[in-house]
């Protein structure tokens, strides 16, 4: 029975475009500047990962404390680790990695690194992108030197699976009324992939990191895109600054897989909405 724990969380990754929000400059050479304070350095967010009664595995999202370089610019460094529980290793192996260099200032990638290991199978990819000239060069393999996969055109500020999350959090959600869609575009593998979003509204809902009250979204997938099952996936997040992910909920063939917040530290600020 393949499970793909992943899914639970990357979902969350890859919904942004909301929303407008701030940022200046349009200019190739002068990339946009963005002002939020939804996320710092040194953020952990800590998720279980439950399929009906049985805890399946862990997942955590986190930010290095220090800003890495790349091309001259502070990146932050963005970690996501999923691991699935010794008790349901043997349903489902699960230990997946991803990475991600993100502009500090701009919120846009320059580097994305994908370690999957599920079951018997295994992928290793890795994306790295030239912003200004808007190309992306593609390479999969496990060790050096990797396998070239080609290079292809992307659109101003394309996002990957993982800062696409972090951008969406930087978004104003007071200005939208239920059932609104909003589109973006994400690169993932040799193609850039769009998706429709769905505010839901608000709702105030309990996790093992507390009460929360929250902004309810439901991506819609496309078909040919990284998820193909249209309205299954509901997000929750705080509704404050922060917009920290709170809960996520997908429907699977047997049932439904739940990430609860279970732990978090080294916020931007205070949750305000935690009751």
């Amino acid at each position: 029975m393949k499970l793909k724990l992943s899914l639970v969380i990357i979902v969350i990754l890859l919904s942004i475009n909301f929303a407008e929000s701030q940022e200046t400059s349009d200019d190739k050479s002068d990339f946009r500047k963005i002002e939020h304070n939804a996320f710092k350095p040194g953020e952990k967010l800590t998720f279980e990962i439950n399929y009906g009664f049985v805890n399946a595995g862990e997942a955590i999202m986190e930010i290095d404390p220090k800003y890495q370089i790349m091309n001259g610019r502070n990146c932050y460094d963005i970690r996501f680790y999923v691991n699935s529980s010794p008790s349901f290793d043997w349903v489902y192996k699960v230990k997946d990695f991803y990475r991600t260099y993100v502009d500090a200032e701009g919120l846009f990638p320059w580097r994305f690194e994908q370690h999957i290991k599920e079951g018997t199978y295994q992928r290793d990819f890795e994306a790295i992108f030239d912003q200004q000239n808007l190309k992306v060069k593609t390479y999969t393999g496990e060790k050096d030197p990797k396998k070239f996969e080609g290079e292809f055109d992307i659109p101003k500020y394309v996002q990957d699976a993982m800062s696409a999350f972090y951008y969406f959090r930087t978004f104003d959600y007071s200005k939208m009324s239920n059932g609104d869609i909003t589109k973006f575009e994400n690169f993932y593998k040799d193609k850039t992939y769009p998706l429709e979003v769905k505010y839901l509204g608000k709702e105030t809902i309990e996790v093992p990191a507390g009460e929360f009250r929250c902004i309810k979204v439901q991506p819609l997938v496309q078909e040919g895109g990284l998820f193909k099952s249209e309205g299954s996936i509901v997000v929750w997040m705080t509704d404050d600054e922060r917009k920290m992910p709170v809960k996520v909920k997908t429907k699977v063939v047997i049932g439904s897989i739940d990430a609860e917040l279970s732990d978090y530290k080294g916020l931007a600020g205070p949750l305000n909405s935690k009751k």
